[in-house]
């Protein structure tokens, strides 16, 4: 795909477009510690006729970084979103999001609905889904919530700030573990990752996402039962340690359509599976509800 920078009045974001330039768009959203060059294996296998905009999300791959905490707010990263497809006159789409980035997509179809025509959100709770949460709450209270330990290590004032700067590699490294090294997720992938960390101010960027969850539970609590409204697809990794399978759970009563999709592949299961999930979305972007 190729890069460009868009200046709109949110900030300066760089976004990734490949496919069809005149054709249907899929927004591709990435999550943490990534960027949107996460989506280049996918975009390789995707339908060409296809439009794929990937957007860095605020803070992260090259887009600005904004130390204002309250702009890491999840509906306010989906406004950013919003915001560069009306400066691109993109009115419908389709939206893909994984980790965070299938937190913001739930969010902008939440705020714009009638221009989400379908969504794929991959290894990340429903924001809707309370029954969901408190089931995985007392799996992860289970194991003393140690899948979160670099949740509660982010939240910490100036520490990340000062343990992660000159240590980018260490860092972004440890999260893909050894699958850099056997090839499951390219070490060009990490490389990228590691030269984006590496940008003044990301080690606290990166931190807001999580510095910020405190704001977004007190609104997500208010939003309990909404449902969504367009077909849904949610592609699962069985090898995820973060996001424990509870959440997948009461997901019927989130969402008029859904369908759930489960491989046998970590956290990162677009790196791990480019190919196959490409091709769960191109089936599904052609199904019947398209």
């Amino acid at each position: 795909m190729k890069t460009r920078r868009i200046d709109i009045a949110r900030g300066s974001f760089n976004i990734r477009e490949g496919g069809a330039s005149d054709g249907f768009p899929v927004v591709m959203l990435h999550g943490w510690p990534e960027s949107s060059y996460c989506w280049e294996g996918v975009a390789a296998h995707m339908d060409p006729a296809l439009r794929i905009i990937a957007p860095d999300l605020r803070g992260l791959g090259d887009s600005e970084r904004t130390l204002n905490l309250e702009a890491y707010q999840k509906v306010e990263l989906a406004r950013d979103i919003i915001a560069i497809l009306d400066d691109l006159a993109i009115d419908a789409f389709f939206l893909v999001g994984h980790d965070w980035g299938g937190i913001v997509a739930q969010e902008i179809a939440l705020l714009v609905p009638d221009r989400v025509k379908q969504m794929v959100i991959m290894n990340i709770p429903v924001i809707t889904n309370a029954a969901g949460a408190q089931e995985a709450g007392k799996a992860l209270a289970a194991m003393r919530f140690m899948p979160y330990w670099y949740q509660y290590f982010q939240m910490q004032p100036h520490l990340p700030e000062a343990m992660i700067k000159g240590n980018e590699a260490v860092w972004v490294s440890y999260f893909f573990g050894k699958k850099g090294k056997d090839g499951i997720i390219p070490a060009a992938n990490i490389a990228e990752y590691v030269r984006c960390y590496a940008i003044e101010n990301t080690p606290a960027t990166g931190a807001s996402y999580y510095r910020a969850m405190a704001m977004d539970a007190q609104r997500w609590a208010s939003m309990a039962g909404q449902r969504f409204t367009m077909p849904t697809l949610y592609i699962y990794g069985l090898e995820e340690i973060t996001i424990v399978a509870e959440n997948l759970l009461h997901l019927e009563d989130c969402f008029d359509s859904i369908q759930v999709e489960k491989r046998k592949a970590g956290h990162f299961i677009q790196e791990e599976l480019p190919e196959e999930v490409a091709d769960l979305m191109n089936r599904f972007f052609k199904s019947p509800t398209a």
